[in-house]
């Protein structure tokens, strides 16, 4: 079992090799989801992630026949970032197999460090089966992602950081995909903040730990935008910490994962992935649950493609009200695109982002056109107060 000595060790043992990330009380936020909130910004470190403490600390622990032998992982992004930079460090070769589906932010990223990269499988659980059996038969030390009692501790400085500064916790929420993280902070908090509870949080496609628990429950898989904690089987070594000093494991959808990545970008001013914004999620899913608590959370990884966080940004604005779509069906003759600017601008302040006027295709008549307009608003009340001054001389739509 994981004890608090290893994850001290740890930290002595990645000292000056690893950023010791700001813990910030972020009053913003705090007051947007009714909650006292505390980020741990691991999203700053050099490889955008907390995987590099793991990382680190596992790859300091090799021997020098080991090191020789050259190490291989399998990884999303995040930890496969990690191993690679400090096997550059320490002059080890690495070999990272990576599912075919990663996003390529992180395999360059991956291979900007000098890392073999081979893309292989579908998701985690194939590219970890091709890991393991390259390792098997070219003789690489396996570097697990999670599911290695050195990758935990390395993951659980984290902890030890947030509890120097923050005194009195309700709830550390932390982000479950393959377990490392989560039992590194909770063997740290087991021993040095036992009132504090630690809440898993799952992304509704991936419940490893239910699975686990229930064996008759089937994880969905699938596509999600946490694919940094998208693991279909929690790790052994993980499930005995967790069994003994996790309170609750809770599951959030995507869409509130994706307003949370907004939420943190608009209110923390940070750019998160994914897993990063489960636990604000968890946060929105359950705000009776968690209403004026004390909290602090990892914003566990930055590395998230920049065309899907703009995607995600917009979608949520859309979700929100903030950005309206119209679509009108308008007689062909001059001045119905002035006047329906000037009621969309000057009258009701909506700021016009994206035009696009079709005459030729897509009408019922030769006199008629299509508009379809773009509009930034303030919220729902003013997108609502848009429409119904539009609805006095037009016929539109909302899509």
């Amino acid at each position: 079992m994981l004890s608090i000595d290893d994850i001290y060790d740890a930290s002595k043992r990645i000292h000056g090799r690893v950023m010791r990330t700001p813990t910030l009380f972020c009053e913003s936020l705090s007051k947007r989801v009714n909650a006292h909130i505390t980020l741990k910004l691991e999203n700053l470190q050099v490889v955008g992630s907390f995987k590099e403490r793991g990382a680190a600390n596992r790859l300091a622990l090799l021997s020098d026949d080991e090191k020789q032998k050259g190490v291989i992982t399998v990884s999303a992004g995040n930890h496969a970032q990690g191993v690679a930079r400090h096997s550059k460090l320490l002059g080890i070769k690495a070999v990272i197999v990576m599912p075919k589906f990663t996003p390529v932010t992180k395999v360059n990223r991956t291979a900007a460090w000098g890392a073999e990269i081979i893309l292989e499988g579908g998701d985690f659980a194939e590219a970890n089966a091709y890991a393991v059996q390259l390792a098997e038969k070219e003789g690489y030390i396996f570097i697990h992602p999670y599911d290695d009692p050195a990758v935990m501790a390395g993951q659980g400085t984290a902890a030890l950081e947030i509890f120097e500064e923050c005194k009195d916790l309700d709830y550390l929420l932390v982000p479950v995909g393959g377990g490392g993280l989560i039992s590194g902070f909770a063997v740290a908090a087991a021993a040095l903040r036992p009132y504090t509870k630690v809440i898993g949080v799952q992304c509704e496609h991936y419940h490893s730990y239910s699975c686990k628990k229930h064996s008759e429950l089937k994880t969905v898989g699938g596509a999600t935008i946490a694919e940094g904690i998208a693991v279909r089987k929690l790790g052994m070594h993980p499930l005995k910490v967790i069994q003994k000093y996790v309170s609750d494991i809770i599951s959030v959808t995507e869409q509130s994962i994706e307003d949370s990545i907004t939420l943190i970008a608009e209110h923390a001013k940070q750019v998160t992935e994914g897993a990063g914004a489960t636990a604000l999620a968890a946060v929105l899913s359950y705000p009776d649950r968690f209403k004026e608590k004390k909290i602090a959370f990892p914003i566990s990884g930055a590395n998230i493609d920049t065309r899907i966080l703009a995607n995600t940004m917009l979608r949520t604005l859309l979700r929100e009200g903030r950005i309206l779509r119209l679509r009108f069906s308008i007689p062909d003759r001059p001045g119905v695109l002035a006047d329906i600017s000037h009621r969309i601008g000057t009258l009701k302040g909506g700021n016009i982002i994206e035009v696009s006027h079709q005459r030729l295709f897509l009408t019922s008549s030769v006199q008629s056109a299509i508009l379809e307009i773009m509009v930034e608003t303030r919220n729902a009340q003013h997108s609502q107060e848009i429409i119904e001054c539009l609805k006095e001389t037009y016929t539109v739509e909302r899509i």
